[in-house]
């Protein structure tokens, strides 16, 4: 099985899955989904919601096998993170 070959750079995914995300779910998805997993089909606008990073691309990708995915984390500015996080004082 080879693999497929893209010609839309991962900065034009980003671009492209942050302009969907922001016009058509941030809203929504704020308040209903915060910290959950969104996988952004950018090039259908198909999206999935689910706990896992996996999760949420097999569901967008069973629907759209050549999707160019875009990943994020509701109500975040990472999706992961590496390291200790230490609240600070006044949290």
């Amino acid at each position: 099985m080879t693999s497929p070959h893209y010609t839309t750079s991962s900065e034009e995914i980003a671009q492209k899955g942050e302009d969907i995300y922001n016009r058509l779910l941030r809203a929504q998805f704020e308040v209903v989904y915060r910290g959950k997993i969104v996988a952004i089909d950018v090039d259908s606008g198909d999206h999935a919601v689910a706990e896992s990073v996996l999760e949420a691309s097999q569901q967008v990708s069973a629907k759209h096998p050549r999707a160019q995915i875009f990943l994020l984390r509701v109500g975040d500015k990472a999706l992961h993170r590496i390291g200790s996080w230490a609240k600070s004082e006044s949290e």
